[in-house]
């Protein structure tokens, strides 16, 4: 793709980038359609083992462009409207990089906010400059973040953080952010680190790796039979198939993978 979101495609790793740096990378309409295309792209390759999602410019993304708050946007007409199964448009595009069967990676730099910190908590992992600036920001225009989020805060932040972040919308840097649960690790070079861990994720078993993601967001949902129920039959589709066996003889013979998708 080009455009608003560009996507690369390399080795089984997709690169994704929001590319509208002029604007810190702040969703507009086109923005948010492109980024709704990207999701349905990804969705659909074959072969993609691991996404690395970053921003073009000198941020990841500040959130929403302004021009959406005007009367009469229809992006915004109706919120409560389930466009996207359970989701409506905005929380779609967030949650969408959790539901895509390859792990995401966000690579975090410049701003980080609003609907930008909601994306990057979406992610599987999340790589973040020292330097960012993060914040749920939603509080300072009036409102609550809303893109689906809550959903996967509850996984990892503590519950009095996310209280006070989002009562106050102050700024965090990524020092504090990996203190808090909002990074999984800090890097100069954000982007450099998430292509590291992307290639060593795209080394393994893709049948076994999708499964872990599968059962790790079905989680919080879950009881304790649930979990063993579901550990149990991802288990049994993943064991004795060609790339579980190409798994252990690889490593037997001190050798690359050699994976099919």
């Amino acid at each position: 793709m080009t455009g608003r979101v560009t996507i690369d495609i390399q080795d089984h790793i997709a690169d994704v980038r929001f590319n509208r740096p002029d604007k810190l990378n702040a969703l507009d309409r086109e923005q948010i359609e492109a980024i709704i295309e990207a999701g349905k792209e990804l969705s659909a390759a074959k072969g993609v083992r691991a996404i690395v999602l970053s921003g073009n410019g000198d941020a990841f993304c500040a959130g929403l462009d302004m021009s959406l708050f005007q009367p009469g946007n229809s992006v915004t007409s109706d919120l409560v409207e389930r466009t996207h199964g359970n989701a409506n448009i905005f929380q779609h595009i967030v949650l969408q990089w959790r539901r895509l069967p390859a792990p995401v990676i966000a690579a975090v730099h410049g701003a980080c906010i609003g609907g930008g910190l909601q994306f990057a908590s979406a992610a599987d992992i999340r790589v973040v400059h020292p330097s960012a600036k993060m914040s749920i920001m939603e509080m300072r225009w009036g409102l609550i973040p809303d893109m689906g989020s809550y959903a996967t805060w509850r996984n990892f932040v503590r519950d009095d953080v996310l209280r006070e972040l989002t009562y106050t919308n102050r700024i965090f840097g990524g020092e504090e952010a990996k203190d808090l649960g909002f990074a999984t690790h800090l890097a100069e070079d954000p982007h450099g680190r998430a292509m590291e861990l992307a290639r060593d994720i795209a080394g393994k078993n893709p049948n076994a790796v999708q499964a872990a993601k599968r059962l790790i967001n079905a989680l919080p949902d879950m009881n304790e039979d649930a979990i063993l129920m579901m550990e149990s039959v991802e288990q049994d589709k993943v064991a004795r198939n060609p790339n579980q066996m190409e798994a252990v003889m690889a490593f037997m013979q001190k050798r690359a993978a050699n994976f099919t998708d």
